[in-house]
């Protein structure tokens, strides 16, 4: 699987994932074959920046009902918030925002199992309303898994979808840059200020909600500052946005640069508790599915693994097997495997070890 911008687009091309529309409705499947020109020109009007294609013998990859749900669920919900944020800073008030945020805590605020937490493709275009969406959805998933009350979670879940809105005051190119200049993190600084004032301006009456966004923020301003963090009393929405925030900038695809692993994020949230509050990140690992059975790891020894056993006591420490050595390992066996850990995800966005046969056939190939 590979990503194509839309104008690289060529006839003969699979569709790796499927692509909804605002609504939800699913435009095309998994392996569809772009037939023509006019396919792709119809692909062009849907507002997307690419697409994600499958080689020519990769065979399709597994994609469960919940994968299916999450991806569309995404995309209906992106547009909205992005119809939502230009409405509030365009009059001042809120008008769907009760709305999408029923709507993502009702999907992602009361799961029993992991979800499996897909990052889609961002442009700088999109990016905010994406990442929004994400960090709520985050959040609803988090202040699940901590038994927090009901009013609570759709606060933290409502500040999360609009804790960036002053973001859009900056030209967005921004978000596409490799490496922010000074001259722009002082705007940033300056639109996510406006942005928090207009978060207290649209809920005067309740400054808690402008009182998350703003903790936060400051919580990472101060990061640096061990009296200053000894200070801080921040609510625990505060807490359950930074963490979430967090995460989804660090793992996030995007264009430009390419995400940091999930495995990476976590333990550079763990190695901060001044920062990251203990209790948040591991109820965010018990939300969603992270070095679940099959995944691909590099050992610190430099070894490659396979995971075969989640560990629920530690979640970076589970049972591999090695490729080299055909070896079973329990990193939970501390006193065998104290100086070996996971040092990083193997990421790959395909499968081109697998041959699909079918396809091999209709090229010739028997």
């Amino acid at each position: 699987m590979r990503f194509i911008r839309l104008e690289e687009l060529k006839p003969g091309m699979r569709i790796a994932r499927p692509i909804f529309s605002k609504k939800g409705v699913m435009l095309y499947d998994r392996a569809t074959v772009l037939k023509d020109t006019q396919s792709i020109q119809n692909i062009k009007g849907f507002g997307l920046i690419g697409l994600f294609i499958l080689e020519p013998a990769e065979p399709v990859p597994p994609m469960t009902d919940e994968d299916r749900e999450f991806e569309r669920f995404q995309t209906m919900m992106a547009f909205q918030i992005q119809d939502e944020m230009e409405s509030c800073r365009r009059t001042g008030k809120t008008n769907h925002i009760t709305q999408i945020v029923d709507s993502i805590v009702r999907q992602y605020g009361n799961q029993k199992d992991k979800v499996n937490f897909i990052q889609g493709l961002r442009s700088a275009d999109d990016y905010i309303y994406k990442h929004s969406l994400n960090v709520a959805i985050l959040c609803a998933l988090i202040s699940h898994t901590m038994v927090v009350p009901l009013s609570d979670q759709q606060e933290v879940v409502t500040a999360a979808v609009l804790h960036d809105i002053g973001k859009l005051d900056v030209d967005q190119k921004i978000f596409s840059e490799r490496e922010v200049m000074p001259e722009d993190r002082i705007r940033l600084l300056h639109a996510e200020v406006g942005g928090f004032d207009l978060i207290g301006n649209l809920y005067a009456s309740n400054p808690n909600m402008k009182r998350i966004c703003v903790q936060a923020q400051h919580i990472l301003e101060v990061q640096n500052s061990e009296e200053e963090l000894k200070r801080m009393k921040s609510v625990i929405g505060a807490k359950i946005l930074l963490v979430a925030d967090t995460y989804d900038s660090d793992t996030a695809v995007r264009m430009d640069q390419p995400p940091l692993s999930e495995v990476l994020t976590l333990r550079k949230m763990l190695e901060r508790p001044d920062v990251y509050e203990p209790e948040v990140v591991n109820a965010l690992m018990n939300s969603i599915n992270i070095l679940a059975p099959g995944t691909s790891v590099e050992l610190s020894t430099g070894e490659k693994a396979l995971v075969i056993r989640t560990n629920p006591k530690d979640l970076l420490r589970p049972v591999v097997l090695t490729f080299s050595r055909n070896e079973i390992i329990d990193l939970s066996d501390r006193e065998t495997y104290d100086d070996l850990e996971i040092s990083d995800i193997q990421k790959t966005m395909d499968n081109r070890h697998v041959m699909d046969p079918d396809a091999l056939r209709k090229f010739g190939f028997s």
